[in-house]
């Protein structure tokens, strides 16, 4: 018989299309490893890719799945067949009933030859339950998605699936020739399964689309350790060319259209053109890589607009990864963090977010913020009272984002006012901690474990049965 902390901690095997990134799945993945390594529980991961190696577990339990990696040859096949709008300037391809059959017949049959893959895994590390991170959400890992789906579905391994965002809130994926199986996987709603979201109104979708009641665990961050200038990251100024004196206006996003680039930059325009002292001083710096959202032409309209705005505009990605080094001509390579905490303010305007971890990330670094009042912001951030410079998530009739004269002002009353200015992200940071901090999530997930520990031993003893049945 198990003794009673056995049977409190368990193994977990955390599967994701990637890991060790500076994308939002990868850093929040990141976050409940090391809290629930904390707790106790022995973590594993199955990525199609590790950006970097992650800190907190061994190398030994990070295992490479190089098929669930979201630009696979066959994630680009069915994207390329089942996804007509996913890639702009191109001719959608047209599926008779039959050649959708045999596409979905090869999908079946690699999804199941993963999941047999992974099961020997889960029965030779015994395994007690499985966390996936947006496997089920969105279809950028097919392959994988089908594969947890039978894990959890066939196999009955306890699964928590963790979703970010949902494939039906992105035009690209929601107009797809294979809604039924997005429906019926993506996520599941079989019983014994169990589903966490981000925000209240991803949670009150979920229950009125699936049927399903899931846990709400917001996006947190370290407040205990934030980033702070030190040796290190003082250097970034001084390495990528920008004086003490420049005004450094972050956008600390991926490069993507709802990310509402442009939008920053025609917010940066207006503060110039009121104010032209600024003009030689301001800067706008792009931390993150273009991403997994394909838009050919995107960064080259971001870069044209700036040039036509006179905007000195930098795309840093290069420069930019989920751990401090050096690359292969021995510069240094900062973290997001790094970028924050030398930055004057931080721009983000976007259209919508799953949750908005930049805003985390801005307030742990005591950087005050210009953010839209997007969705989930309106209804899960704005309610904690945070002092932000904001705009009411309006666009004209050419979609462009209906920038106040107010705004501008703000922003140039912090920029000229430095007591201000650290009041503000001070009074942030104060209440970010509270709310979204690391005690926050680990009472949250020590909570969902709890709630959900039943089922996780009860896939603990199937597993160990389907074990030894497989080994005679």
């Amino acid at each position: 018989m198990e003794n009673q902390n056995n049977n409190n901690h368990f193994k977990i095997a955390v599967i994701s299309g990637k890991l060790g990134d500076v994308d939002g799945v990868s850093l929040e993945a990141e976050k409940w490893i090391r809290v629930l390594t904390g707790m106790g529980h022995e973590i594993l991961t199955f990525a199609g890719h590790y950006g970097t190696a992650l800190s907190t577990i061994p190398e030994e339990n990070q295992v490479l799945l190089d098929r669930i990696r979201f630009n696979s040859p066959s994630q680009k096949y069915y994207e390329d067949l089942l996804f007509p709008h996913l890639y702009m300037y191109r001719h959608p391809p047209i599926l008779s009933n039959g050649e959708r059959k045999k596409v979905l017949h090869r999908l079946q049959v690699e999804g199941t030859d993963t999941a047999n893959i992974l099961f020997e895994q889960i029965q030779e590390r015994e395994v007690d339950v499985i966390v996936a991170e947006n496997t089920n959400a969105m279809p950028m890992t097919l392959i994988g998605g089908m594969a947890v789906y039978k894990l959890a579905t066939e196999k009955k391994v306890a699964t928590i699936f963790h979703h970010h965002d949902f494939w039906w809130e992105r035009s690209r994926f929601s107009n797809n020739h294979i809604e039924n199986l997005l429906g019926k996987i993506m996520p599941p709603t079989e019983p014994g399964l169990e589903h966490v979201v981000l925000t209240s109104y991803a949670a009150h979708i979920l229950r009125s689309l699936k049927r399903v009641h899931p846990q709400v665990v917001p996006n947190c961050e370290n407040f205990d350790t934030p980033v702070t200038l030190d040796d290190y990251n003082r250097e970034f100024r001084k390495d990528l060319g920008f004086r003490e004196t420049d005004i450094l206006l972050v956008q600390p996003t991926r490069i993507v259209r709802r990310k509402r680039i442009e939008d920053s930059l025609l917010l940066t325009a207006r503060l110039l053109e009121k104010y032209p002292d600024m003009r030689d001083r301001v800067h706008i710096i792009i931390s993150l890589y273009q991403g997994d959202e394909p838009d050919e032409n995107y960064v080259e309209q971001i870069i044209e607009l700036a040039k036509q705005k006179s905007i000195q505009i930098h795309l840093i990605s290069d420069r930019i990864a989920a751990r401090r080094g050096t690359d292969r001509k021995g510069r240094r390579i900062f973290t997001n963090r790094d970028v924050l905490v030398n930055a004057d303010m931080v721009l983000y305007l976007p259209i919508w977010e799953g949750f908005g971890n930049a805003l985390l990330e801005a307030f742990a670094a005591r950087i005050p913020v210009v953010t839209t009042t997007y969705l989930t912001y309106k209804t899960d951030i704005k309610v904690m009272r945070f002092d932000n410079i904001e705009i009411r998530d309006t666009y004209d009739a050419e979609g462009r984002l209906v920038i106040p004269d107010r705004a501008v002002d703000e922003m140039h009353y912090l920029l000229t006012h430095p007591v201000e200015k650290k009041e503000i992200a001070d009074k942030n940071f104060s209440i970010a901690k509270t709310e979204f901090g690391m005690e926050k999530l680990k009472s949250l997930i020590d909570s969902l474990l709890e709630e959900y520990g039943d089922e996780i031993r009860a896939s603990r003893q199937r597993i160990r049965k389907s074990k030894k049945a497989y080994s005679v």
